[in-house]
């Protein structure tokens, strides 16, 4: 990521110096911006889709997508970003899953702040999860993670 210069981006992306910066500072702010719009497009999913399964987050999606960018993974551990993608994810994360779990009738009654604290410890699971998937190779396939997480989020909830 380091290695790509803002002139490159310009050439490949075809639009002028002028418009790149009244869009974006730098080439940081255009990759944390990508990279929002996907965690914003993957943490909304089933609600746009009005999923009505008991899925918080569409975990075998993003972990296909995940395993077929290596490119992009590979990129943000060797510039350092990962920790920051990671961290992004979370909070994006955490509020699609307290969103998702309010619809249980069990969870919504749990007092606010109580369901924020386990939302965010969900989303810190599956990012730990999905660290562990990629640093293993990625060999169990994304439906299998699904599972995984998802029993792991409904056995430890009341």
């Amino acid at each position: 990521m380091d290695r790509v210069t803002v002139q490159e981006v310009l050439e490949r992306a075809r639009v002028g110096r002028s418009t790149f910066y009244v869009h974006y500072r730098d080439k940081d702010d255009l990759l944390l911006s990508q990279l929002e719009h996907f965690l914003e497009m993957v943490s909304g999913s089933l609600n746009k889709r009005r999923e009505q399964s008991r899925r918080v987050l569409p975990v075998a999606e993003l972990f296909e997508h995940i395993g077929s960018q290596n490119k992009v993974y590979r990129a943000l551990a060797d510039s350092g970003r990962l920790i920051d993608f990671f961290e992004l994810a979370q909070e994006y994360f955490s509020r699609a899953i307290e969103q998702r779990l309010k619809l249980s009738k069990r969870i919504a009654k749990l007092p606010p702040r109580e369901l924020r604290a386990r939302s965010s410890a969900l989303a810190g699971s599956l990012i730990a999860l999905l660290r562990w998937w990629i640093e293993h190779g990625t060999k169990e396939p994304p439906q299998a993670m699904d599972a995984l997480f998802h029993q792991m989020v409904w056995t430890g909830l009341p």
